[in-house]
């Protein structure tokens, strides 16, 4: 039977990343798929690079801020290789949502500098905070990390389901599906929401669905904005991705028009120009969430079994440092990120 050196159960924006990383070690690599690779959260994101949000006390400031710093060279990477462009925007942040500046890393943009930097907002909407972050269209991105794991050699099984970790004397040996099986010394549970869905080890992994909307047709936006109950996130080709509800559903990816109208409508409540735009598309995800809203990265009690899954609404953020950190622990080699924050079994603990 063909074996892999590792096997990656999920082919979002992490497991393919993932891949990747582990064929530029010369790994062989098989990502076992329950769908279509990057259809589920990956293709659902709106794609803000969000470093700049996490406070001083976060466990996960220093590797949010350390993907981010790896994304231009990520994006120009994945471009080169798969021949796809990546809309990958420069522009900034600007949340109107809270009081931010901690640590004095956001600036307070007056009256006269907002007029500049976003003509078409009102001057109602109070005071704004700039963050220098990044934004990139997650579609894009997905699809030319997929080219590029083909690419490279990584094998890829689409369709199937995981039902369950292979083990034989105390140590993972493969995966099993509803159809068949599959040979590795390593696995790597990269199912996003789907996580905790297989045996041997339970993961507190839940989805948290989010609904999204575009349109076009509207007044120009440059920068991100965020609001206190919507945010808006431009594409360079003129698209205005307008998210995103927060809704503990379970595993129901359905649209709510409710859900919908309302996030449109407070779009146009800050943008009243917005009124006169187009929707173009409407759709659904389902984020992977955690008890304590941190990621499980690293290895579980079962030699030979890793995950890094449960990312949240970061999961495209935190994809390069994901990758890099989790083939360096397959590798055995020593990570220079602190990664105990985020240790898989933390959850039996409490």
């Amino acid at each position: 039977m063909k074996s892999w050196d590792v096997i990656i159960v999920g082919g979002g924006i992490i497991g393919l990343s993932l891949s990747i990383a582990l064929r530029k070690n010369g790994l062989r690599v098989l990502i076992v798929e329950r769908g279509e690779p990057g259809r589920e959260a990956s293709h659902a994101a709106a794609g803000m690079l969000a470093s700049a949000a996490f406070d001083s006390l976060s466990p996960l400031r220093a590797l949010a801020r350390a993907s981010a710093e790896m994304y231009p060279e990520f994006v120009h990477e994945l471009q080169d290789e798969s021949g796809i462009h990546i809309d990958l925007r420069d522009k900034g942040t600007l949340d109107f949502s809270s009081t931010h500046g901690i640590d004095g890393e956001a600036e307070v943009v007056s009256l006269n500098e907002l007029a500049d930097l976003e003509p078409s907002l009102p001057e109602t909407l109070g005071t704004a905070h700039y963050l220098s972050e990044r934004s990139v269209d997650s579609r894009q991105l997905v699809s030319a990390a997929l080219k590029t794991a083909k690419h490279r050699g990584v094998d890829i099984s689409s369709g199937t389901t995981v039902v369950e970790v292979l083990i034989a004397d105390g140590r993972a040996i493969g995966v099993r599906t509803g159809k068949t099986s599959y040979a590795s010394p390593t696995v790597v549970n990269c199912s996003g929401a789907w996580a905790g869905q297989f045996s041997p080890v339970a993961f507190p992994i839940r989805p948290v669905k989010g609904q999204v909307l575009s349109v076009v047709g509207g007044p120009k936006v440059n920068h991100v904005l965020i609001f206190a109950d919507v945010y808006l996130v431009p594409r360079s080709d003129g698209r205005l991705l307008i998210g995103a509800s927060v809704e503990e559903v379970g595993y129901d990816k359905r649209l709510d028009a409710d859900v919908i109208k309302r996030l449109h409508q407070a779009a146009v409540s800050a943008i009243p120009a917005l009124a006169g735009g187009k929707i173009l598309e409407m759709w659904a995800g389902l984020r992977p969430g955690t008890p304590d809203g941190l990621p499980a990265l690293g290895a579980t009690t079962v030699p030979g079994y890793f995950i890094a899954s449960g990312h949240f609404r970061d999961g495209i953020l935190l994809a390069p440092i994901t990758a890099k950190v989790m083939a360096e622990l397959i590798g055995g080699e020593k990570t220079e990120c602190d990664l105990a924050a985020f240790a898989p079994m933390r959850f039996s603990k409490q």
